[in-house]
């Protein structure tokens, strides 16, 4: 059955844990236990930056680990790499700095009714949604595996933390400095087939959820995307991060497309939902 969603929580919270973690990325931990026990794989939570009042809009996060612990102790984890001025101010906070956040917001993974195999499929940062699926699917009796890929060895995105929530991990780099050379659908079909998977959820640059989604239409496997995009309200208000989705013909609709907003009916998609030869090749981010 698919994870629950329940409305968003909105207030101050406190920074509990501020680690470094590869060379690019940062790792903040915070206490907030209302959204831990909302909070479901694939959605996000939206922050605002702290002591800097010329920074109106907040920045969305996917939720890159839970730890549901009893009373008033539960806490989020969330990573991102500097992409802006806003990602550069939090990277600076930590251990009781506090945070204006709101979340859990969008639409969650969708779990397999029945236990199967799980190929899970990140790329860099855009990983960080993975983590979180792997341990709530083993929850739930399934198998995971993981593809995690970079562009060298340190862009790999926590490969420990992969290990340790999945029976097998692959790793593919662009410049060979760890596992495979080359990029994550060059080994998709092969470890598809080793580890018997059914269904695949990825995470990543656009590009690499276009050339997965495409393999997996070739192996005709069913394929949940988590889409990066910049939002600036988080709840569906703004229109800024429109995805084109295909819909069908008819009722005012000859072309057979439309808009989706990622921050209200995505971020996650069911990649067959998505219009591939309509989306712009430059990947977006989802911090700035």
């Amino acid at each position: 059955m698919s994870p629950t969603k329940d409305a968003a929580w909105s207030g101050q919270v406190e920074v509990f844990a501020y680690r470094r973690l590869a060379e690019p990325y940062h790792s903040l931990t915070i206490v907030a236990p209302d959204i831990c026990a909302r909070a479901a794989p694939g959605q996000f939570i939206a922050v605002r930056t702290p002591d800097d009042r010329s920074l109106l809009l907040r920045r969305p996060f996917s939720i890159h680990r839970v730890d549901r612990r009893p009373g008033w102790a539960g806490t989020v984890d969330i990573v991102f790499d500097i992409r802006g001025r806003g990602t550069e101010v939090l990277a600076r906070a930590r251990q009781h700095t506090s945070l204006d956040v709101l979340g859990p917001l969008g639409r969650p993974f969708r779990f397999p009714k029945e236990q199967t195999n799980c190929l899970l499929v990140g790329g860099g940062i855009g990983a960080a949604p993975l983590l979180f699926l792997a341990e709530e699917l083993r929850g739930h009796g399934h198998r995971v595996d993981y593809i995690l890929g970079g562009r060298t060895s340190e862009h790999l995105l926590r490969p420990i933390e992969a290990k340790r929530a999945s029976l097998t991990v692959s790793f593919t780099t662009d410049d060979g400095s760890s596992g495979t050379q080359g990029v994550v659908t060059d080994i998709l079909e092969e470890r598809v087939r080793a580890t018997k998977a059914r269904v695949v959820y990825t995470c990543g640059p656009v590009p690499m959820l276009r050339a997965v989604a495409r393999e997996c239409a070739r192996l005709k496997l069913p394929c949940q995307v988590a889409w990066e995009e910049v939002m600036a309200c988080g709840f569906g208000a703004c229109l800024v991060c429109a995805v084109p989705v295909r819909l069908e013909r008819g009722a005012g609709n000859d072309e057979g497309w439309g808009w989706a907003r990622c921050c209200t009916e995505g971020p996650v998609f069911s990649a067959s939902r998505i219009h591939w030869e309509r989306v712009e090749d430059a990947p977006a981010g989802v911090t700035t």
